[in-house]
């Protein structure tokens, strides 16, 4: 999963790389692979990922890395949008569990 990120409109892809602990070369592979991976690009190239384009990320991640899908299997599971069901759940469950642990951490 990834780090947390501060909040703010835009992210490199140096800061979008190091939460989602990957190279930058993976979110640029995906970004041609993904079609709805569409960043902004300044004039000189530079992409600027927005919130919603780091739900994306976070998506992509999720099915290719810790569900183990192929890039064909994530794009099929993105298109059907069961994955991103599955997906928001997970997130919930692990936020509630940091916050579980902390509150045991201070008892």
């Amino acid at each position: 999963m990834r780090t947390q990120l501060p909040e703010k409109l835009y992210y490199s892809i140096g800061e979008v790389s190091e939460a989602f602990d990957v190279n930058p070369s993976l979110i640029r592979f995906w970004e041609k692979e993904f079609e709805h991976l569409t960043p902004k690009k300044n004039a000189r190239g530079t992409r600027k990922f927005t919130a919603q384009d780091i739900d994306k990320i976070e998506l992509i991640h999720y099915l290719v890395k810790e569900r183990g899908f192929t890039l064909e299997g994530a794009k099929k599971e993105i298109i059907s949008q069961s994955g991103g069901g599955q997906h928001q759940i997970v997130r919930r469950l692990k936020s509630i569990r940091e916050e579980l642990l902390r509150i045991r951490e201070n008892l």
